[in-house]
């Protein structure tokens, strides 16, 4: 039955994440509720990187994670904001170093308040999510956090170290991907087992499929980057080529050129920040040459390798919906 369902044709996005506005009001709540600070232009800033453009993945991941063992408290909608805060705090930062103009469908933070504000405001964001895990979680969940932080961190600088290096290896591109994304989506899920006092089986089942779900996450935003609209993803599509972040679709690409050819393309990559007519052509070549099709067909066999783990679990509403999101994955389009 499960199988099915995991390989059953996608709604559009917006008909599949509505089925979840129920959970997606209470967080928007509790997100708007916990934004407090006696600094005015703190708070401003926050409900601008926060409030309302936001898919809200991470925190609805926690809450039917611990829907999963029967946990359908309300205090867990107030430990769920934890990992929106961090994801955005980590966004906060991201857009100070690639100089990014638009988040969300919106100026940046950095780009209506300076670099300094928003690099103070994530350290502000971060803050609270700690605070939050201190004053309701268990020890266990807040090593899980200060660990992910830590990994999210080194992601970073690895990222910033490759940084307009064309000839990433896939090894690296995916150390990079699982430290600045794939693992704080693994934290989530595993997080909602944790404090619903699950085994450590279980745990580890609910971090294997976020960890999985996360890099199929970032494969299919990479390939957004090339194929979607800015009205759409909410950001300059071929954003990550223009700042130099060499993603999947540029390693295969390469990886499959005669010599002569990849040395057209990499003499074009050197000057794509400011050329656009570089840009577009690097775009259309990616495009055009299958690099697409064959991540997404990698991403694909992380979705399934995701469902895989939550086989082992009684077939209730939560698992499914939990395999529903995991399959959105894929088919959405921002």
């Amino acid at each position: 039955m499960e199988q099915v369902r995991t390989k059953a044709v996608q709604p559009r996005d917006q008909e599949v994440l509505a089925k979840y506005a129920h959970h997606f009001r209470i967080i928007e709540e509790e997100l708007e509720n916990t934004l407090y600070s006696k600094v005015p232009a703190i708070k401003k800033m926050g409900r601008h990187s926060l409030l309302g453009q936001g898919k809200r993945l991470r925190p609805l991941l926690f809450v039917l994670s611990c829907n999963l063992f029967g946990n359908e408290s309300e205090h867990i909608y107030k430990l769920s904001v934890v990992f929106e805060y961090i994801h955005t705090a980590s966004l906060l930062h991201d857009d100070v170093l690639d100089n990014a103009e638009i988040r969300r469908k919106k100026p940046s933070a950095n780009t209506l308040w300076g670099n300094h504000a928003a690099v103070l405001e994530g350290d502000f964001l971060y803050s609270k999510a700690f605070l939050s895990a201190v004053n309701l979680a268990n020890l266990e969940f807040f090593k899980k956090l200060t660990r992910t932080t830590t990994i999210m961190a080194e992601g970073q600088v690895l990222e910033l170290l490759h940084t307009g290096d064309w000839n990433l290896d896939t090894r690296t591109y995916f150390n990079i991907i699982i430290a600045k994304t794939a693992v704080l989506i693994s934290a989530a899920c595993a997080c909602g087992g944790i404090i619903s006092e699950a085994d450590d089986r279980d745990v580890a089942r609910l971090e294997n499929f976020g960890m999985n779900m996360g890099i199929a996450f970032q494969l299919v935003d990479d390939i957004l980057d090339y194929t979607s609209t800015e009205k759409v993803f909410g950001k300059p599509v071929g954003k990550d080529l223009r700042e130099g972040k060499v993603t999947l679709p540029m390693i295969y690409t390469l990886e499959d050129m005669k010599s002569m050819d990849r040395e057209k393309v990499l003499s074009l990559l050197t000057s794509i920040a400011e050329d656009e007519d570089a840009h577009k052509e690097v775009v259309e070549l990616v495009r055009a040459n299958g690099a697409l099709e064959r991540v997404r067909s990698e991403a694909e066999r992380y979705v399934e390798k995701a469902a895989e783990q939550l086989a082992p679990f009684p077939d209730t509403d939560a698992k499914y919906n939990l395999l529903e999101l995991n399959q959105y994955i894929v088919g959405r389009s921002f």
